[in-house]
């Protein structure tokens, strides 16, 4: 039986119910696979683009098994964070997972942040400073969409999804009948060491499913609404995916795709739609990144809270403001402006990809010690953590033949996570608080 978590760690009890829950996971799905990375995605990929983003949405689909029973068995406002220690322990290795994860959602909201100011400055003159102004201020505005309390953050979301669905939908079903099936032809893909590189490419824009299990615990009926808000997210943005990249390589060249590799999916409506079609997709970017910004920051908001009552991080990061807001999120956002002020993100978005198929693997496999309290089938969560493990396998050698600083990056945020939670173990004077009792 699951043992019982305290109830100091619980917030005020809100209301995210299906559909706000659907809009989380679908909002931090969409905004990285289809705006952010298309571009470097069909650059590996071409023509078989829509190839990887099935791929990819299956590995992400079967690791939905297992954060649906970890959550229902676990439900919490931490998510993988709390499948972790309970699947680990609450030590080093737990730890220095989680802020590698943490730190992780950082660079993914730093990564939306400046796909939105990307497609926000196709309005204007096209110059750096206008991409990190307007990066910027989306990541101020999430902030305090995010600072008014997680029922109203559920709202936003929803609505913001609603209307970047219908603009996208729009854009496939339209798109559909001006393919040049030439394009499409099987003939000129490239070979499947290709479609599975782009594949790990893209999986940032599948990792956010798992910002659901963040919300658990703001649900009234976790062990309903979560794992068909999980299933329904996926599936869901599996199938859109999949549409939008077919219309795209059907209708424009990969050249010119390449070419507009920041705003390639506005370009893409350009054939069909004219300029009107161009500038509609683009206002469905800013919406999709900016429900990618407002999802991704309430996650990591309470994962840097969790993180934090478990004894991993400072006590700071679990300090609570009015309205039930955490510190966390202010930290979190300030660090996130750093990134976007300081770094070239779409150079490092494989990186993050990795950052999350290492997550990923390592939730599986904390799974795999707990199986008897989630009910799990195990060679479900096992086919789930070899999945992650192979695709990370070929993404990591794509990254060192191709992109060797994006590795280095990875390997040296992954040691320096490490580093940091052995250091404050050792310096600090605060014991573990440990939200589980008798561990």
């Amino acid at each position: 039986m699951a043992a019982k978590i305290s109830t100091d760690a619980k917030p005020p009890v809100q209301q995210i119910g299906f559909w706000a829950a659907v809009s989380i996971g679908v909002g931090g799905m969409v905004g990285a696979g289809i705006f952010s990375i298309l571009g470097v995605v069909a650059s590996v990929s071409g023509n078989a683009i829509w190839i990887s983003f099935l791929v990819g949405g299956i590995v992400a689909l079967l690791s939905t098994y297992s954060y649906s029973r970890l959550g229902v068995t676990f439900p919490s406002t931490g998510g993988a964070v709390e499948f972790l220690v309970r699947g680990l322990g609450d030590g080093l290795v737990s730890g220095g997972l989680n802020i590698f994860m943490w730190v992780g959602y950082i660079v993914t909201i730093a990564l939306y942040a400046n796909a939105f100011g990307s497609y926000g400055a196709t309005f204007f003159d096209h110059s750096t400073w206008i991409v990190k102004t307007l990066a910027v201020v989306a990541v101020l505005a999430f902030t305090l969409v995010n600072f008014v309390g997680a029922q109203f953050m559920g709202r936003a979301e929803t609505a913001i999804v609603a209307v970047k669905l219908s603009i996208l939908l729009l854009f496939a079903i339209a798109g559909m009948f001006f393919i040049e099936p030439s394009r499409l032809d099987p003939g000129v893909w490239p070979d499947a060491t290709h479609i599975f590189a782009a594949a790990g490419i893209l999986f940032v824009g599948y990792e956010g499913f798992g910002l659901i299990t963040n919300a658990a615990g703001d649900m009234a009926n976790p062990a309903r609404t979560l794992p068909r808000a999980l299933y329904t997210s996926v599936v869901l943005v599996i199938a859109l995916y999949m549409l939008v990249s077919i219309a795209v390589i059907g209708n424009l060249p990969l050249p010119e795709i390449l070419e507009a590799e920041d705003y390639a999916l506005a370009e893409a409506a350009r054939p069909f739609l004219g300029m009107i079609g161009f500038k509609l997709v683009a206002v469905a970017a800013l919406l999709s990144t900016s429900s990618a910004i407002n999802a991704t920051l309430f996650g990591g908001a309470n994962v840097s809270y969790t993180i934090a009552k478990y004894g991993q991080l400072p006590e700071t990061f679990s300090r609570r403001l009015w309205h039930g807001s955490l510190e966390g999120l202010l930290l979190t956002s300030a660090i996130v402006i750093v990134f976007v002020l300081a770094f070239d993100l779409g150079r490092i978005a494989m990186m993050g990809s990795a950052a999350f198929l290492v997550v990923y693997a390592a939730v599986n496999a904390a799974h795999l010690r707990i199986t008897e309290q989630t009910g799990a089938k195990r060679w479900i969560v096992v086919l789930s953590l070899v999945s992650c493990l192979a695709m990370l396998t070929i993404l990591s050698v794509h990254m060192f033949q191709q992109a060797r600083a994006s590795i280095v990056v990875m390997i040296a945020v992954l040691v320096g996570s490490f580093v940091i939670e052995a250091a404050y173990r050792r310096t600090s004077r605060r014991a573990n608080r440990s939200a589980i009792k008798g561990r």
